[in-house]
């Protein structure tokens, strides 16, 4: 018996969505990681404290930001 790729079962809507899951996993990891470095330079000075608000926010801005660069280089720009 042969093994089924992918390819072979029919459309690639499988594909698309497995690479977009992967694009936004990664976005995530590396947002998780921007945001972590910001708030241990935020709280760093001063004694200031990072609120669960800053945090979501910083993240959910990072997170923007790695989609448009996504974006241009998935979609040819760069």
């Amino acid at each position: 018996m042969k093994i089924l790729t992918l390819l072979e079962v029919g459309g690639l809507e499988g594909l698309v969505a497995m690479i977009i899951l992967i694009i936004i996993g990664i976005a995530a990891v590396v947002s998780l990681v921007i945001t972590v470095f910001v708030k241990l330079i935020y709280e760093s000075k001063d004694g200031r404290k990072f609120s669960k608000k800053q945090f979501w926010l910083t993240m959910l801005i990072s997170m923007l930001i790695c989609g448009l660069i996504s974006g241009a280089i998935c979609g040819g720009g760069l």
